[in-house]
This record gives structure tokens, sequence and C-alpha cells, in this order.
């Protein structure tokens, strides 16, 4: 008698559009990629994060949208998805969950709790909050052998990302060049360090003072030349990274580079980045502070001016003593 072959366990996974999220709910993929029996994936994300998924191994398809909101206000413009039966449908941005392995009951947070991380947050939709899965995001050997090639040099690299999405988050690029040069400076925690720079295509001239924190033959300049996933591979060679709260602090967190992230108008407690090596720096004001003068957060004003460079300088030092014992080479 013949065996017949197990029906695939089908999941849609509709990815947050942030990259932020996606990074943080990408271990409830890997959740079930792992435990799922045959499991087959079809995802649907924005043309910014679908990179996240392009070496995911068990998926058929990565479909790019760029329609904001729910799937369910556009699920019908899928074409025959719509008709398909789906094992499990994740929806990220609406926070909802469908499907034969649906959790009972779902977990309510009341307005006088203290704010969830958004991994947390994103844990719960499969009631794993207890033991939230962390991120985890898959490498093939083509990406893997790409970023080594960036990254091929001798010396520790030291990674920027220096820029954010709106004025109010990012930290002076200024101050960012000057705690480059210091922690590379003869005698420094990473003396002679190669600077390797992170962003967006549009950052190329804002981040033009970070590029003269070292020779030149010691830059690895990646503003706008590599996607997300080629950007986390790379990550993995960083000893120490240094950003402002954006997507690339969590892709470096994930990538398990020792992180230190600079926070000011935002919560670090729902945005910090996940990792065993964190640390976040603040400024002289907290975000009820900030909020004051900024009630909506989006006021064109530059909140992170009263972080100083010693600041950074004395958390980067004391990160990189703290993880000295595991460095890369």
């Amino acid at each position: 008698m013949v065996a017949m072959a197990a029906r695939p366990f089908s999941v849609l996974f509709i990815a947050p559009g942030g990259v932020s999220e996606a990074v943080l709910a990408s271990g409830l993929l890997k959740k079930l990629h792992d435990e799922a029996p045959n499991s087959r994936f079809t995802i649907v994300a924005n043309r910014r994060v679908a990179p996240l998924y392009a070496d995911m191994p068990k998926v058929d398809r990565v479909l790019i949208t760029e329609r904001k909101g729910s799937a369910r206000r556009w699920f019908g413009l899928l074409g025959p998805m719509r008709a398909r039966r789906w094992s499990l449908v994740v929806d990220m941005p609406s926070r909802v969950i469908a499907g034969r392995l649906r959790p009972k009951g779902r977990p309510l947070r009341h307005d006088d709790e203290e704010p969830a991380h958004r991994l947390i947050e994103a844990a719960r939709l499969m009631r794993l909050e207890d033991d939230p899965p962390s991120p985890y995001i898959f490498v093939s050997e083509a990406t893997e052998a790409a970023a080594a090639a960036l990254t091929a040099g001798a010396g520790p690299i030291l990674a920027i990302a220096p820029t954010a999405d709106w004025v109010g988050k990012a930290w002076p690029i200024e101050r960012f060049a000057e705690v480059a040069r210091r922690l590379r400076a003869p005698g420094a925690a990473l003396a002679g360090a190669r600077v390797m720079i992170l962003g967006e295509k549009s950052d190329a001239h804002e981040v033009e003072p970070v590029r003269g924190a070292a020779p030149r033959d010691l830059i690895i300049d990646l503003v706008g030349k590599t996607d997300l996933l080629t950007t986390f591979a790379v990550l993995q060679h960083a000893r120490l990274f240094i950003g402002n709260d954006t997507g690339i602090a969590q892709l470096a967190a994930a990538a398990g580079a020792p992180t230190l992230a600079l926070f000011g108008p935002s919560d670090d407690r729902i945005w910090r980045p996940w990792g065993e090596h964190v640390r976040v720096v603040r400024g002289a004001r907290n975000l009820d502070e900030i909020r004051k003068v900024d009630s909506t957060l989006s006021a064109q004003v530059r909140h992170m001016i009263d972080l100083s460079a010693e600041s950074v300088m004395s958390a980067a030092e004391a990160l990189l003593e703290e993880t000295a014992a595991g460095a890369r080479p």
C-alpha cells in the first residue's frame, strides 16, 4: 500500500509595513517554519520589507503590495488567493490570526499596564508572550558570501546608521563622526577599526561627515547599496553598531552585533532592539518631557540634540568591554 503524502500546511503571512515591526515579528515565522507540519508559506509584504523573506525556506511566493491598511481591505485584489483555503492566516498589520492553529482566546492589555514591547505584542497573536521567539532572519549561503565580500579586510568593523526618517529621531551627524573618530583613535577601544556606514540612497549626501571619520580605504560605504537582507548579513560581521531608533538598529541586534541604540522621541520600552547585547542611550529628557513641547511627536525639531557625544562614547566603551570575550576577530 502506497502511503499518502501529508497535506501541506499552507500559511498566508501578511507582513508588517515597517522594518522594525517586520524584524520583531520574524521569530513567529521561524516558529511556524520549524513546528508547523509540512508548512508552505505565501508572504505578502511591501517593497521595502520583502527582501527580508527572500532566503526563507518553504516559501512559495512573496507577493509585493504597496497598499496600506489591513489585508481584509485589499484581500479581494489578490486574485485566486481569495478562494484558497489557508491552514493559517496571520495578518500582522491588523493583529488578526485565523485557521487551525488559531489560539483560543486573546489576552488583553489594560490601559493601566506598562506598555508591552512590540515583539511581545506580536507573540501574543499565537499565545507565545511567556516565551516569545526572538527575531530570526533566514540567510542563504549566497547572501552570506555577498556579505563576506562586502566586509572583506582586516580589522574590526564599527557599523553606523546615522540617519532616520524623521529629524526628531536623528542624532546630529557630526556627533556620530566624532564618536567614530574617538573609538578608532590610537589606543582607543576600536583602534584602527573600519567604519561601515548604512542608510538609504537618499542619505548619501547627509552621511558625508561620517565618511571623514576614517581614511577612505577603511570606509565601507553601503549607503543605498544593500537591501535589508544583505544589510542584516553584513551586520553579522560588525564588532559594534551605533544608530538611531530605526529598523537598521533592529537588524543589528537580530544579527547578534553589540548594539547601541540612541533614543529620544520614542518609547524604548516598546521599540528597544531585541537582543542579548543591546544598550539604549537617551538624552537628558525623557519621553514625557519631550511630549510637552511636541505632543504629536511630529514637529521638525531636533529632539536628540541633548544627547551628548560623551554619553554615547561612554556607553559604547562599556558595551565593547562587556562583549570583549565573544568579540568577532
